[in-house]
């Protein structure tokens, strides 16, 4: 007779959101006024610091200088929608980088900040 010995670690688990919404309108700057007057006053170091939040190159905001249609402010939104499940259109997306660029980069900062979930592990021990 053999007997096994199973070994389960913990996982980490994140609850997920129940809005597949935006948690602020494009224009909700008053939530957080200083950081609406940094995007505003310096819209390309603020993209910089919350792509860097986001995960991604420090840098990357600075191609939407070369572009009609900021590329990367797109994508940021786009990818973004699909990373927290928020339902809305590429048309929106590229209509707020376009015409919006430092209300959109606001509001993907406020996003990232209500939906942040901290992973805690439940009964890890120190070996």
């Amino acid at each position: 007779m053999s007997s096994t010995l199973v070994i389960r670690q913990p996982h980490p688990v994140m609850e997920a959101q129940d809005s597949d919404e935006w948690g602020s309108g494009i224009c909700d700057c008053c939530q957080n006024v200083p950081e609406c007057c940094f995007a505003f006053w310096c819209c390309p170091c603020f993209a910089c610091k919350t792509t860097k939040d986001y995960g991604q190159c420090l840098c990357l905001p600075l191609l939407d200088i070369f572009g009609f249609i900021p590329p990367i402010t797109m994508s940021m939104r786009v990818s973004m929608r699909q990373r927290y499940g928020i339902k809305d259109t590429m048309c929106m997306d590229c209509l707020y980088a376009t015409c919006c660029s430092s209300c959109s980069w606001c509001q993907m900062s406020r996003e990232m900040k209500r939906r942040k979930i901290q992973i805690v592990l439940v009964s890890a021990k120190n070996t």
